[in-house]
């Protein structure tokens, strides 16, 4: 497979920190594969998709490698990577239009002209399978629900067609229905349109139903990486393990790998 980021031995400390939010993190992602980050709150998850995507406050101290193969110079923030965060209505302008926000990528990184780009924005909101296309590109964040904002932040993260989307905890705030819902438009979105996917996530039960890969985080540190069949057969570390046993849901199915 092709390589589309390597990290070397990254470490991050924030200005003022205690200590660091990474350390020493090195890793590669492939083109094409579903990469689920995983770890409990406070483990460094958000920190390390923050830096991947150049996101990162001032000030930050960083210090390690990270190598686009392919991308000379790196890549373009909000071309090549594509980022959807945790909670879109902090995400969202409240006072811009649905079909501005979303329709912005696509005419600043693609040259679209203004007509071009609103067709556009009714193709990608329809793309995440928002129903009446027309009146939610006119429509205000504040005028949708939890789960329609989410869909529309995932319309403009791939507006300019990216290599890469990061989702950022993006079903935490939102109730398992809507949650089942936005991970299979996740899924189906980066298989047919050929991008790769890194999914931050705490819920080891949703990374182990669409990941190719887990890494596993705990304190700042990448303690397990692999398949993640492999990983949750046969956990190496300890933290991975307390992950696994602390899924306890039976309204769900086994974890992938688990015994039924």
């Amino acid at each position: 497979m092709t390589t589309v980021l390597g990290i070397a031995d990254l470490t991050v400390t924030y200005r003022r920190a205690a200590a660091s939010a990474l350390i020493g993190i090195s890793l590669e992602v492939e083109a094409g594969e579903i990469l689920a980050i995983i770890g409990e709150s406070g483990s460094g998850k958000s920190t390390l998709a923050r830096a991947i995507a150049d996101l990162l406050p001032e000030r930050t101290e960083v210090a390690g490698l990270l190598r686009w193969p392919g991308l000379e110079g790196g890549p373009r923030a909000g071309r090549d990577i594509g980022y959807v965060f945790q909670d879109p209505g902090s995400s969202l302008n409240p006072v811009l239009s649905i079909g501005e926000q979303v329709g912005e990528g696509a005419r600043r990184h693609l040259g679209l002209s203004r007509r071009a780009a609103d067709a556009e924005v009714l193709r990608l909101l329809t793309r995440v399978r928002l129903p009446e296309p027309e009146r939610i590109a006119r429509a205000f964040p504040h005028q949708l629900s939890g789960g329609q904002r989410q869909r529309v932040a995932i319309a403009a993260a791939i507006a300019a067609q990216p290599h890469l989307l990061i989702a950022d905890e993006v079903t935490s705030s939102l109730d398992v229905v809507v949650q089942a819902a936005i991970v299979e438009l996740l899924v189906e979105l980066v298989r047919a349109e050929n991008m790769t996917l890194i999914f931050v996530t705490h819920d080891l039960a949703l990374a182990s139903g669409i990941a190719d890969r887990v890494a596993v985080m705990a304190e700042g540190r990448l303690v397990e990486l692999g398949p993640v069949a492999d990983v949750i057969a046969a956990p190496k570390a300890a933290e991975t393990a307390a992950l696994i046993a602390a899924h306890i849901d039976l309204t769900t199915p086994p974890l992938v790998g688990e015994a039924p």
